[in-house]
């Protein structure tokens, strides 16, 4: 059974109270970033201790862990639904801490990637049941807030991961950055044991049926609305990826100025938390469609003006420092405004929906960001490009899904969600 659900009301379960919420959801994205970022300074450490000899190939350490992160969001919303949240959760953390752990200890660069793709599955639950979570207790604008502030808390932890994980080179070896992982991951599954409820009401539990996922999954994918923002996350993850992957081999081998590194990679991400904490103050007032639409006009602006810089020879710390913040800072308005809206008209197959657009713009945004990074060639004018390209793929997918119309939703009929 459903019941309407109000933008401003949660569902009724009983839990921690909206900033405690807020603060578990954060932390179940956090984690996640934190095994993305906190790797990049660790990258030449890792590849001279395990004979690496191809720059690009250090690449793999943030491509494995994405793919696994990506392909096995597909499982993890069908088992939501049917066992509930939180017993799917706590093993998604148990294979985080597990793996993080076996890539502490590894002795070989093929044994460290495989566990690294064992710590992206066991992730992937963190992000399918952050996403299937909020909105079993929030639809609509509210919920937007609640990913909004979460998505802030997640983004911050990029300014910090990258000077956690130099901090940590310089008083312990390079798998330290890994242990660090397995107790954050450790001590959440604590918390989540103790403070988090489970969210799926027992009458909106489904059955594992072959018939039944494959028409959640058709659902989810034919939606219009849902599909189209889906695409458009998939576009922008891939040039965030995409920088991610070069970043380090940017501010190492192009500029020269490795101590500049976690600085400015944390000014960047800070134009992205920035942009969040506004998002989560204006998105109610202005609405989701408004503020991530012109956000991403500016994307593509921002974009294009860098690559003209990159092309021409004039690129230099600073031009890159202010204008990929400005690019970034855009983004802050557009991935959780995005996510919201893809998963608005799904609230019925809630976990089903989240994993399908998980898989989706995970694996290929990983992918699209690992072919950004291999084009990497001594300037950052192949990474510049691909934020073009793929921010107009975002804009064509985003007029797909509005059919032509930007700033303004159409009229659609109201939005339930489980009771």
């Amino acid at each position: 059974m459903t019941s309407p659900t109000t933008d401003a009301a949660p569902a009724r379960t009983k839990g921690p109270g909206f900033p405690e919420f807020v603060c578990m959801i954060a932390l179940m994205m956090a984690l996640n970033a934190l095994a993305i970022d906190s790797m990049l300074p660790a990258l030449p450490a890792i590849g001279d201790a395990l004979g690496v000899t191809s720059e690009n190939s250090r690449q793999w350490v943030i491509t494995a862990y994405l793919l696994g992160f990506g392909v096995t969001q597909i499982i993890y919303g069908p088992l939501a639904d049917r066992f509930g949240r939180k017993p799917v959760l706590m093993v998604g953390l148990a294979l985080y801490v597990l793996f993080s752990v076996l890539a502490a200890f590894s002795p070989t660069f093929e044994l460290l990637i495989a566990a690294r793709v064992g710590t992206g599955i066991g992730a992937a639950a963190l992000r399918v049941l952050a996403v299937s979570i909020v909105r079993d207790r929030y639809s609509g604008r509210t919920m937007a807030r609640v990913m909004s502030l979460s998505f802030l808390v997640f983004l911050g932890v990029p300014i910090l991961a990258p000077a956690l994980g130099q901090l940590i080179l310089t008083v312990a070896p390079w798998p330290w950055v890994f242990g660090v992982l397995a107790v954050g991951g450790a001590a959440f599954a604590i918390w989540a044991a103790i403070r988090l409820p489970e969210t799926l009401h027992p009458e909106n539990r489904m059955p594992i049926q072959v018939g039944r996922i494959a028409s959640a999954f058709r659902e989810a994918l034919s939606n219009r609305q849902s599909m189209g923002y889906t695409l458009a996350i998939t576009a922008i993850s891939g040039a965030l990826f995409g920088f991610i992957n070069s970043s380090q081999q940017i501010f190492f081998d192009v500029f020269h100025e490795p101590q500049l590194f976690t600085v400015v990679f944390g000014a960047v991400a800070g134009g992205i938390a920035v942009a969040s904490l506004l998002n989560a103050r204006l998105v109610e007032k202005l609405g989701s469609r408004l503020i991530s639409h012109t956000a991403l006009l500016g994307f593509i602006t921002f974009s294009a003006i860098h690559a003209a810089v990159a092309i021409t020879g004039h690129e230099t710390i600073w031009t890159f420092a202010v204008l990929q913040a400005l690019t970034m800072f855009c983004f802050g308005f557009i991935a959780g405004n995005f996510g919201a809206m893809a998963m608005e008209p799904m609230g019925h197959i809630a976990g089903t929906a989240s994993s399908a657009q998980g898989f989706i713009s995970t694996t290929f945004g990983a992918s699209l960001g690992f072919l950004i990074g291999q084009q990497f060639n001594g300037s950052a004018a192949p990474m510049t490009i691909g934020f073009v390209a793929l921010g107009l793929a975002a804009l064509a997918s985003v007029l797909f899904a509005e059919r032509g119309r930007l700033f303004k939703a159409r009229n659609r009929p109201p939005v339930l969600a489980p009771s």
